[in-house]
């Protein structure tokens, strides 16, 4: 008897399920169950292209309705699973339905995290995670309205230089003191403040929102002790794994489903896979990834243990940002204490900065530099011991590093 699948969650890593289930000879009925009413989509362009509006809304979506027909899927959209009943191996709607399975693949991804301070529930602050989201800011998104964007993360600044392109009078406030503190190295974050300062973006550093102000509408936002008029907030500042499900059934997780290398979670019948999961990465330590890649390759890895074929995942994450005409591309993970190599000139808007760890290359940043990007992650994969000396040196054709 074929084995029965159900999927709860409907992103990229469902959609890459499905295709490599089938792919590796998983013969068993698939059911996949979303809350949105789109079946699964890209999410990166959300915040890049799509609310540029030179992205079709059909381009989004990741498979076609053909596809899911012909792998046996059966799509159930635009509804919430309320409960995992591990003993019974069912999955209960918030409509009071009840589905059976053999196995469960929970890829239900993560929720924005709120703003909490006085008038953060006004009209006219927004958030930015689903098609939805985009379509509300667009809406408001007019030449000359003034919006302050909450978060100078890869969202924030990702919406800012689409406002500025757009005639929109863009206000960053950031806590920490510098831009993607958390994802990128000091120059890449001087890189960009720059960029965006020059595109008539006004930065605030170091300056916590304290509240929004308005009569049932944003007028504004006080920051830093201080009051800026605002016509629309947009709120980026981070996200939360959707992992309440797992953790109502009993299942491990600390800020994300704890899984072993086959994607498997404390029980055997369950697995989970993307931004919702907690694993151990290559250099053994529990890690939480949001990005597609880590997304894609745990579906897989998911769908090999499934279809009886394991093999433990070990991949390099990578990540990638398009803010104006420049493209942010990441390999790796890198620590604080790294060495840190500048290869090029920021002023020539393509460069890259590498981090070695003892000698060994972990990390690369590339700014419009495609050929030190993947230069870079192959090494990470292979352990590559390269000099400082030698990636600081432009004038050696990074092909002849290896």
């Amino acid at each position: 008897m074929s084995e029965r699948l159900i999927i709860v969650g409907a992103g990229q890593a469902a959609a890459q399920a499905v295709q490599s289930l089938r792919a590796e000879g998983f013969d068993g009925p698939i059911t996949l169950i979303g809350d949105e009413a789109w079946p699964p989509y890209q999410r990166p362009p959300l915040s890049k292209a799509y609310l540029l509006g030179s992205f079709a809304r059909e381009r989004l979506f990741l498979k076609s309705d053909q596809f899911y027909r012909e792998s046996d899927c059966t799509l159930i959209l635009g509804a919430r699973v309320a409960a995992i009943h591990r003993a019974e191996k069912t999955v209960e709607l918030a409509d009071g339905r009840k589905l059976a399975f053999d196995k469960l693949l929970l890829t239900t991804g993560t929720r924005v995290r709120r703003l909490r301070c006085p008038g953060a529930d006004l009209a006219g602050v927004h958030y930015l995670r689903d098609i939805a989201d985009v379509d509300g800011l667009q809406a408001v998104f007019r030449p000359g309205a003034r919006i302050a964007i909450v978060g100078g993360g890869y969202i924030g600044l990702e919406v800012a230089a689409v406002a500025a392109k757009r005639g929109l009078d863009v206000t960053v406030f950031e806590a920490m003191d510098r831009l993607m503190a958390r994802a990128v190295s000091g120059p890449v974050s001087d890189f960009f403040a720059a960029e965006h300062e020059k595109s008539g973006v006004k930065l605030k550093l170091r300056t916590g929102v304290e509240a929004i102000e308005g009569d049932g509408r944003v007028e504004g936002i006080k920051a830093g002790g201080q009051a800026y008029p605002a016509d629309i907030v947009l709120v980026g500042i981070g996200v939360l794994p959707k992992d309440e499900l797992a953790t109502r059934a009993g299942l491990a997780s600390q800020d994300g489903i704890v899984v072993d290398g086959n994607g498997r979670t404390g029980d055997p019948a369950i697995f989970a896979a993307g931004d919702c999961t907690r694993h151990i990465g290559r250099e053994g330590t529990a890690i939480r990834l949001e990005c597609v890649q880590n997304a894609i390759d745990q579906a897989r890895h998911c769908a090999l243990a499934i279809a009886g074929k394991p093999a433990s995942y070990s991949e390099v994450p990578w990540f990638w940002s398009d803010q104006y005409d420049l493209k942010l591309q990441i390999a790796g993970l890198a620590r604080a204490g790294d060495q840190i190599v500048l290869r090029g000139d920021p002023a020539a808007r393509k460069f890259s900065v590498f981090h070695l760890r003892g000698g060994i290359v972990a990390a690369v940043e590339a700014v419009n530099a495609a050929p030190d990007y993947l230069a870079g992650r192959k090494w990470i994969a292979d352990g590559a011991r390269i000099a400082a000396e030698k990636l600081a040196d432009p004038s050696i054709p990074i092909k002849q590093m290896a």
